[in-house]
């Protein structure tokens, strides 16, 4: 594989249900479906589905059920028992997703978890962090941090995500990372697809990854928040054996590395606008 097969395989999970996209189930599904049989198939990873809609998406997607590749977010213990039922009952669940920042909820939550789901934990970029990320890394589960949302405000400080990605790195936790990365490079966007949407800047999906590959690698703090503020797509050079940010490189094996045990994927409502991006760089 090349270099950047290695970095998409996977990497975007559809998340086309949740805002700013906002889509009805059925229009989700059916474009999770298209995406899967496209060009970019490779490029796919779940479709994310809150766990109250479970039955609801079995009526919509019907015969095309099983093409699915299931993250579940769930919101209490109770409904972790009811994916077991589910999966017994023929869903294809890969993952669940958990919102719980409190050290003794992780551990409770974590040992209902069913076997052999992946199953990832949202922590918050704050001080309340790292006690989470013990817990995480603790019951052998992942992580999972929110990189924006439809507001300026939801974006965390370049400070506070080189601090958890520190972290992450130190503890050789594996995370997934979730909105506000719809593009590849860190750019002033509209937050929404409201004509009138404000705008704001939000973090580049490439950004943030070349900022976990320097952190993962042991490299410097200070090279992962230029890396961050970085918005100059030029400064990226692409080969079919390595990615490279200004000075910094990564081979073939790094980037597997990277992609396999520590930055999983990312959440996005749209599956088109980073592929777009990244066929308008050349890069696909």
């Amino acid at each position: 594989m090349t270099a950047i097969q290695t970095l998409l395989t996977g990497l975007f999970d559809y998340a086309g249900l949740y805002p700013p996209a906002s889509l009805s189930l059925r229009s989700a599904a059916n474009n999770y479906l298209e995406y899967s049989r496209g060009e970019h198939a490779s490029a796919l990873g779940r479709f994310i589905i809150n766990s109250d809609r479970l039955e609801e998406l079995r009526s919509v997607a019907g015969k095309s059920l099983g093409e699915l590749k299931l993250s579940v977010i769930v919101s209490e213990a109770a409904d972790l028992d009811l994916i077991t039922e589910h999966i017994r009952k023929g869903l294809p669940i890969d993952a669940v997703e958990i919102k719980c920042a409190q050290p003794d909820g992780i551990k409770r939550m974590a040992a209902r978890v069913p076997q052999p789901l992946a199953a990832y934990f949202e922590v918050p970029l704050d001080e309340s962090g790292p006690d989470a990320l013990e817990a995480i890394s603790t019951s052998g589960m992942r992580a999972k941090i929110r990189m924006g949302g439809v507001v300026a405000e939801a974006f965390p400080s370049i400070s506070a995500v080189v601090q958890i990605l520190e972290a992450l790195a130190k503890l050789r936790l594996a995370f997934k990372a979730t909105a506000g990365l719809h593009h590849p490079i860190r750019s002033c966007r509209p937050l929404t697809y409201e004509a009138q949407s404000a705008k704001g800047t939000m973090y580049g999906f490439l950004n943030l990854l070349c900022a976990a590959a320097v952190l993962y690698f042991n490299g410097q703090s200070s090279d992962a928040e230029k890396i961050l503020a970085e918005e100059d797509s030029s400064a990226w050079q692409l080969s079919p054996d390595t990615l490279q940010w200004r000075h910094l490189k990564w081979t073939l094996d790094q980037l597997s590395t990277l992609h396999r045990e520590f930055f999983i994927s990312i959440g996005s409502c749209s599956f088109e606008e980073p592929i777009q991006d990244l066929n308008a760089m050349g890069w696909l």
